[in-house]
């Protein structure tokens, strides 16, 4: 199970995902200095460190890497809270309370996605007719 990515990973990781292509160091080290005050080195390092964790591949690009994410933020998340559900003494009151700390919004993509899961079910057969013979009382057929 993932554990949850600390600040600066996370910094980094939402830019992974949301840019969704491959990535340079300086690319992210740019782009997370526009909020505040980083190194290189240290963008280097988280990087490294998301790359042995599993969160990102990377390729050699000239002496750069370019780093790419392994996985969706939606799958990370999807790991998280089942991870936090799977923790739970009590599974069906911990979604209970979940559910009501949902917005209408939360709740509304709930139901949406409920819906996207749940198997289609087959309209029930038809009734055989009043005269029909159940199978155990029928003659048998001739020629076996």
């Amino acid at each position: 199970m993932p554990r949850q990515l600390g600040e600066l990973e996370d910094a980094v990781m939402t830019r992974v995902w949301q840019w969704n292509r491959p990535v340079t160091v300086r690319e992210v080290l740019e782009d997370l200095q526009q909020e505040r005050s980083i190194a290189y080195t240290t963008v280097m390092t988280v990087m490294d460190n998301l790359h042995q964790k599993g969160w990102v591949r990377r390729e050699v690009d000239g002496r750069a890497y370019r780093y790419t994410a392994v996985s969706t933020r939606a799958a990370y998340s999807a790991a998280l809270m089942n991870e936090a559900w799977s923790l739970s003494d009590n599974p069906a009151a911990a979604l209970v309370a979940f559910f009501g700390m949902m917005s209408a919004e939360q709740r509304e993509a709930l139901q949406d996605a409920v819906r996207m899961v749940s198997p289609v079910f087959p309209e029930p057969a038809a009734a055989p007719p009043d005269d029909a013979v159940p199978a155990d009382e029928a003659p048998p057929e001739i020629g076996r």
